[in-house]
């Protein structure tokens, strides 16, 4: 079993920033890609960032610029620098990871975290 640990949501002011982390544990192989989504209130989930295994990012339109997705050196966390955020931005964040385990490729998800920007 795969589990995903996320940490680093609050509640900040428009224009503000916030990191959130999300580290991966279990039985993993390797790792394909991790990213983040986002779902707010009467919306469904969209992506906002994903990165890949060799380090290739890619963005939703709406936070290029300000959002910027990285990993760590033991390459099983990610983490998501949110700078300028927009009051839109308030979501829950989900951490997301495509993982080559024993029975295959499998997509995991974490629990989710909050981030509510005030105006």
């Amino acid at each position: 079993q795969v589990q995903l640990v996320e940490s680093g949501g609050g509640l900040v002011q428009a224009g503000g920033s916030l990191r959130l982390s999300c580290a991966a544990s279990g039985s993993i192989l390797s790792i394909n890609s991790m990213g983040w989504y986002r779902q707010a209130p009467g919306k469904q989930r969209e992506l906002v960032g994903i990165i890949t295994s060799g380090d290739t990012t890619n963005y939703a339109d709406s936070v290029k610029g300000r959002f910027t997705i990285s990993r760590g050196n033991a390459k099983n966390t990610v983490y998501l620098q949110m700078n300028s955020l927009k009051p839109e931005d308030t979501a829950v964040y989900y951490c997301n990871a495509k993982v080559l385990v024993v029975m295959g490729l499998r997509d995991y998800w974490g629990q989710g975290t909050q981030v509510t920007v005030s105006s």
